[in-house]
């Protein structure tokens, strides 16, 4: 099993990433990712009240952490802060569909360089 990520934890954090750093969207999810000139790779998680009750939104955020634990924990690209937004297709949407999504948002906002596979 892959390793664990450093996670993104306080609201200013969250709100640093989405203030200052760049986004991208795609069905399953909003990727925003700001970039660090030190330290190791951190991730945060959230779901809004739009995508459901807590039963959704934990579900939701469930598949997004364990997509980023696929892709990005075996070897995590240092000096990112990157924050996943589920959207309303999060739950339900195909995994092979949700990790593509993922990582056509990495390589598009430059966190992953090459397709990983």
């Amino acid at each position: 099993m892959p390793g664990r990520l450093s996670r993104l934890t306080r609201r200013s954090e969250f709100l640093r990433v989405a203030g200052r750093g760049r986004k991208a969207a795609r069905p399953a999810l909003v990727l925003q990712a700001l970039p660090q000139s030190e330290g190791p790779l951190r991730v945060g998680f959230t779901a809004t009240k739009k995508i459901g009750n807590a039963v959704a939104r934990n579900r939701a955020k469930r598949r997004l952490r364990a997509a980023a634990r696929l892709t990005l924990a075996e070897a995590p690209p240092p000096g990112w802060d990157l924050v996943l937004i589920a959207r309303n297709d999060t739950g339900t949407r195909p995994w092979d569909k949700l990790l593509a999504d993922l990582r056509g948002a990495l390589r598009h906002l430059g966190v992953l360089s090459e397709p990983s596979t």
